[in-house]
């Protein structure tokens, strides 16, 4: 099993798997921007290597100031976290719930750090013919008998988005029972900003919600791990009370500036290039019998054509070279269900070739 911690991305695992090279791997089991960082992060990055023998700032000041601006929010209003992982980390640490909800199938990062921290967890399960997204009285009932609920906007592993009216009933639930809402938006940046559904513009009016973000996705810098929440100051606070000085190193600090600094080329460019291949690997995969979820995000939820189980497909495409993600372990998902990122046309091109080839040899 590729995914023994919890996640896609492993080459070493995958490399000890299959007798591999790292380096050769087509790797779709990670949803990272397939142009790579933006060549400004590359510069600052070269450019700063010196700085590694200074400590970063823990106060995260000129990373804010920017982020503040982009967004067009307070400084107040923003906490820094190595990863999005660190920053649901903070928010659990910092506001100390009993329970907390989930709906899943979801990042398994909800359950696994509630778990952690001994906190109990609540679920209610999507449904198929919502695209795997729960009904909003499922969402509101469960919301009710928890202290926080997280929810994927877009979600992970289908990609689909809950729409902003259903958000507002949310948010507004949130506040009239005391619970928060913690909205994972680490994805929603590959989505055209006039298509987000997020709380962002009001969340002024709603401070028992947080919004969590992420850089290393669409930015393409994983292996530095940045990401934020914006949330009311007092919630702001509570989480930075309990960060461990230094936890964002330095070089993540400067990437991520250089990486909001940078023109609107880039954005768009990758905008083009996701809903282009998106749209290409959905008719391709449609075409080989798959089922595959509507995802607006730079990733597919897909349930492979009977007989296939996901931990077959993932090993035969891993013989070859290509890494997929299974969804076989994610509850309310079958074993046939895999997660596949979209990546650039020649990588696509060859992940639809391989399939076909495998469906066509052991079908």
């Amino acid at each position: 099993m590729l995914e023994r911690y919890g996640h896609g991305g492993d080459l070493e695992s995958a490399a000890k798997a299959y007798g591999i090279e790292e380096s050769q791997f087509l790797d779709f089991s990670a949803n990272i921007n397939p142009l790579g960082p933006p060549v400004q992060v590359l510069k600052k990055l070269e450019q700063a290597l010196s700085s590694i023998i200074r400590y970063p700032d823990p106060g995260h000041r000129q990373f804010k100031q920017i982020l503040g601006r982009k967004l067009n929010v307070n400084v107040d209003n923003i906490c820094v976290g190595n990863g999005a992982a660190e920053c649901m980390s903070l928010i659990l640490l910092g506001l100390h719930p009993q329970k907390v909800g989930i709906i899943e199938p979801c990042f398994s990062e909800y359950r696994q750090l509630a778990e952690q921290f001994d906190i109990e967890v609540y679920s209610v399960r999507g449904r198929q013919d919502l695209d795997w997204k729960a009904s909003l009285q499922d969402i509101s009932d469960l919301l009710q008998r928890v202290d926080l609920l997280f929810i994927g906007q877009p979600n992970n592993p289908n990609g689909v988005q809950y729409n902003l009216k259903e958000l507002l009933q949310l948010a507004e639930l949130a506040e009239q029972s005391n619970t928060y809402l913690v909205v994972d938006e680490a994805f929603i940046d590959f989505i055209p900003a006039e298509q987000q559904a997020s709380l962002l513009p009001m969340l002024d009016k709603y401070p028992h919600t947080l919004l969590v973000r992420s850089m290393t996705k669409f930015y393409a810098i994983p292996g530095l791990r940045l990401g934020y929440t914006l949330a009311h100051p007092e919630v702001i606070r509570s989480m930075t009370r309990k960060q461990v000085t230094w936890s964002v190193n330095g070089l993540a600090l400067l990437a991520g500036e250089a990486a909001l600094d940078c023109d609107q080329e880039y954005e768009q460019e990758t905008m083009d290039l996701i809903a282009k291949e998106r749209d290409v690997l959905i008719h391709g995969l449609r075409a080989l019998g798959c089922d595959v979820s509507p995802g607006e995000a730079n990733f597919l939820l897909v349930r492979l054509p009977d007989p296939w189980r996901a931990i077959e497909m993932q090993r035969e495409l891993g013989l070859r070279g290509i890494l997929i993600r299974s969804c076989a372990m994610y509850p309310g998902l079958e074993e046939g269900h895999v997660r596949i990122a979209v990546k650039g046309t020649e990588a696509n091109r060859i992940l639809l070739n391989e399939i076909q080839q495998v469906i066509k040899n052991l079908g």
